[in-house]
């Protein structure tokens, strides 16, 4: 059953089909998104900014995984880093940033609900199933106003399921004894829209202790008023998710049994508990004014069990790590149309976050006893981070080919401090106001091609709940790091259904630091260059068969650097960052009944440690293939078969932070070899 789309928008949605997008839009449209017309609502971000990529909730909701971060991975120029360590499974990340957790470059939302936590991790993406998403939104660069905290190489946003009428369910079992069901509901009428959704998934996991549970909850109630003009609601969610972790093998243990867990991992694992609340109010004010307003909840907390290695002399390696993180959050913006040549859009946020880390260290056992009285305590810190941010942009057409959009955001932070085992307290580090000014511009050199460039200023600030984030006795000031990103490209539309865009862009960034709250470690990698070209075509060879291929080749250095023993870091590539991401993929309706789809993804090796001495790992070519068969018109089948050539591949990373050269060494996470699954599909 279609989905029906409200009257009014609800703000930063996308309303806009793949063959309604025309070439002065530089976006690149996957399957299919949901169309509003008419002049009102929120402005489109398909009007304002470049380099956008949408996929469609018809490209997810038949796709089986483990976490929903994996299913961005379809998308152009998207890395993925498969930690696969239980809750803690990984992220996405694009524009040569790497997803290590050093790092965390990209702004994630949820319903435009913003959605890291602290540190810039993507966790509570966990709480989105495929069944449950209209579309995801990806906006590359740093010339996106809207957002401040995490924005650094650009967005990513959930649109979840909205109005409508259907009951949709979802029943799949596979490889790894894999049990998952989702079923979501939606009801409207009279101007009341009710959506629900409930989904559980347990696994054992494609390694020895990596069993799995987890459930999702979700709810949106909202009102539409009798004229359309005026829209509020309320969404919830809930998430919990229990899991062992296999633990990171050496590269002996690797070869020896790639699906082991060493005995020293036997007791680490997870328990992990999010929830969000948000309050919509949309407002039609004229039909050229339109006020749209959040208000939101979101909370986090996690119990990590983690053994690192099996060393004897020191009790680093095996740690318990809680996390308890509280944000509230307000964002309200105003879009103006003033004529037809001008339009300004402008909003406010203001974030509090009250959070409490622990960290605790045990002595050594085989497996470490999590339950004996902590060795010692390396945090137990509270600590506030509170953000105001602002930005106003205007879209202008001085002609009917021409679009130009200048804008400026501002951010300032505050927040303190208490180290519960010390007493001590302190502030965090007095950045002031960050200003990030924008421009963007676009011009239609004719009605299938057009040309855009952009320039823009992003920023990074610290986070954690110490130093070098608080400025703690004897800690130095750390400026925020400005991150000036410039990118000109090329969206071509040379036939009905087939479009193409070629971008060359780069990411200047000062003072930047690769910052793991987690663990207490920093380092410094001072100024930075990152560019790189991405390539995407999207092809409707006929009325059956659709084809799509993109190329991202990157490149991140280090401009000027040092490290803590005074070795010089110029020239070296930033750790953990793939050369090149590709990725291909077609699908064929054969019939009514029959559809067959094959996506393939191929992702570069990286240097693991920071002087590129330690070699090159990470790589990997992977197929997927899927099939489809309809029973009914509401019932039908789905076959999956991942990594199809049974590929061996590893999330590797280079363990020497910790313990000062004791066990200096590569760490492997071996991906899942070929797996499949079957799916009963049921749409009423």
């Amino acid at each position: 059953m279609k989905r029906k789309i409200l009257p009014v928008a609800v703000a930063s949605a996308l309303y806009f089909i793949s063959h309604a997008a025309s070439a002065a839009d530089p976006v690149i449209v996957l399957g299919e998104v949901p169309v509003k017309s008419g002049r009102g609502g929120p402005l489109l971000t398909n009007n304002v900014l470049t380099s956008v990529d949408i996929m469609g909730g018809d490209k997810v909701e038949d796709k089986n995984v483990m976490n929903s971060w994996e299913l961005v991975g379809q998308m152009p120029g998207i890395q993925i880093t498969p930690t696969a360590m239980g809750a803690e499974s990984g992220k996405v990340t694009f524009r040569a940033f790497n997803g290590e957790g050093y790092i965390n470059g990209i702004k994630v939302l949820i319903d435009g609900i913003p959605s890291n936590v602290n540190s810039g991790n993507q966790r509570f993406i966990d709480m989105i199933f495929p069944l449950e998403i209209d579309y995801i939104e990806v906006v590359r660069g740093t010339n996106d106003p809207r957002y401040g905290l995490h924005n650094i190489g650009g967005n990513l946003n959930i649109g979840t399921r909205q109005g409508g009428n259907y009951t949709d369910s979802r029943f799949t079992y596979g490889s790894f004894n894999t049990r998952e069901l989702q079923v979501a509901v939606g009801r409207e009428k009279d101007g009341f829209a009710q959506n629900y959704f409930f989904a559980k998934q347990d696994s054992d996991g494609f390694r020895d202790h990596s069993k799995s549970e987890k459930y999702s909850a979700g709810a949106k109630w909202f009102v539409t008023s009798a004229d359309g003009q005026l829209k509020t609601g309320l969404v919830v969610r809930s998430y919990n998710h229990k899991s062992e972790a296999p633990g990171f093998l050496t590269a002996g243990e690797l070869n020896a049994n790639r699906r082991q867990s060493p005995a020293k991992n036997a007791n680490d694992g997870d328990d992990r508990d999010m929830k969000q609340i948000s309050a919509h109010l949309d407002w039609q004010i004229t039909p050229d004014a339109f006020w749209s307003n959040k208000l939101y909840f979101n909370s986090y907390q996690d119990d990590r069990r983690v053994t690192f290695t099996n060393f004897a002399g020191d009790n680093s390696p095996r740690q318990r790590r809680i996390w308890d993180e509280d944000q509230f959050g307000f964002i309200s913006t105003l879009t103006l149309r003033a004529n037809d040549k001008v339009t300004i859009d402008g909003g406010v946020n203001v974030e509090r976050q009250d959070n409490r880390f622990q960290r605790f260290r045990y002595n050594f056992s085989t497996p470490t006893n999590f339950n004996a009285t902590p060795a010692s305590t390396s945090n137990d810190d509270t600590y506030t981070l509170n953000n105001v941010g602002a930005y106003v942009q205007a879209v202008i057409k001085p002609i009917e080919s021409l679009k130009i959009i200048p804008g400026i955001r501002t951010d300032k932070f505050t927040g303190d401090t208490r180290i519960n085992t010390t007493g001590v307290t302190a502030p965090l580090q007095n950045s002031g106001w960050i200003n990030q000014p924008k421009l963007s511009m676009v011009y239609d050199l004719n009605k299938a091609t057009s040309i855009y460039a952009n320039w823009g200023r992003t920023f990074q600030v610290l986070t954690g709940s110490r130093a070098p984030a608080y400025l703690t006795p004897g800690q130095t000031t750390f400026k925020p790091s400005i991150n000036t990103g410039k990118e000109i490209g090329v969206k071509l539309s040379p036939a009905k259904g087939t479009d193409f865009r070629l971008a060359l862009w780069q990411q200047d960034a000062t003072d930047e630091v690769a910052n793991m709250p987690a663990t207490g470690t920093t380092v410094g990698l001072g100024q930075t260059r990152r560019k790189g070209i991405d390539f995407q075509v999207n092809h409707q060879a006929s009325d059956k068969l659709s084809l799509w291929l993109s190329h991202s080749l990157q490149d991140a250095r280090v401009v000027s650097a040092f490290t803590t023993t005074g070795v010089s870091l110029a020239g070296k590539e930033v750790f953990s960052t793939p050369r090149f991401i590709s990725n291909v993929g077609g699908e064929y309706r054969a019939s009514e009944a029959w559809r067959f789809g094959l996506q393939g993804r191929a992702q570069g090796s990286y240097f693991i440690d920071n002087l590129n001495a330690q070699g090159k790992f990470g790589g990997f070519v992977l197929f997927d293939a899927n099939v489809r068969y309809a029973l009914s018109k509401t019932t039908s089948i789905d076959f999956q078969m991942k990594n199809i050539a049974d590929r061996k591949y590893e999330y590797v990373w280079y363990d020497n932070f910790f313990w000062g050269g004791i066990s200096d060494q590569p760490m492997f996470s071996p991906g899942a070899g070929r797996a499949a699954f079957v799916s009963l599909n049921m749409k009423m």
